[in-house]
């Protein structure tokens, strides 16, 4: 019987096989890098905000402490906004005629909240609390950055779940004294490590990975 292909078929279906695999995983490659990338996270991307609020100014160089502004954060799942008072608490004394600052001043005239852009946000379908994340030992840098540095706020991590493991399987690697959660200068020591293991056990923190503590 006659031979129905030439030869150089073999030929072409073997380069066509492993051409379609290299392909497939070159697309997985880049799609993994866009996933990655500010495009996508908005890791490391200044967010424009109605008053040009500096944590650089107001944390870094007048040691304001988180709380002040943030007052719910070691009681609540949220760690809430400041109104428009807690502003004029300082701006009624100081820089009054600032013109940066005159929608702080016209939302405290007309009883109106600023509408600040959202930073850091994880989708609907997780659930994240603040305040246990803070009496755990985690700090305000170690999901927030370097917030001392910041003159307009940036999200410093992806917020990915992997991450989020990242810690829930190792806290020992992330925890620190309750004591240092909102010193936004803290440095890990060189003993992280046993120091860690030391406040997983003072603080009785549980390594939960199951999807029911994020996804109720």
């Amino acid at each position: 019987m006659a031979q129905i292909f030439h030869h150089s078929t073999n030929t072409i279906a073997r380069v066509s096989i492993f051409g379609a695999v290299i392909l497939i995983a070159l697309l997985g490659y880049v799609a993994e890098v866009v996933n990655n990338s500010p495009y996508v996270t908005d890791v490391d991307v200044a967010q424009p905000q109605p008053v040009p609020f500096s944590h650089k100014h107001h944390v870094g160089e007048l040691g304001v402490d988180c709380r002040y502004c943030h007052s719910s954060v070691e009681v609540s799942s949220s760690a809430g906004m400041p109104p428009t008072q807690t502003c004029m608490t300082c701006h009624s004394q100081i820089w009054t005629q600032a013109a940066m600052l005159q929608p702080v001043r016209a939302s405290y005239r007309d009883s109106k909240p600023i509408s600040w852009t959202r930073v850091n946000a994880v989708p609907d379908f997780v659930y994240f609390n603040h305040s246990i994340h803070v009496a755990k030992g985690v700090g305000c840098t170690t999901c927030h950055g370097p917030i001392a540095e910041m003159n307009i706020t940036w999200r410093a991590q992806t917020l990915y779940m992997r991450w989020c493991l990242d810690c829930h399987n190792a806290p020992e690697k992330y925890l620190r004294p309750r004591s240092e959660v909102f010193n936004a200068f803290y440095t890990a020591p060189p003993d992280q490590l046993a120091l860690g293991r030391r406040l997983v056990s003072e603080y009785n923190v549980q390594k939960l990975t199951d999807c029911t503590t994020c996804h109720r």
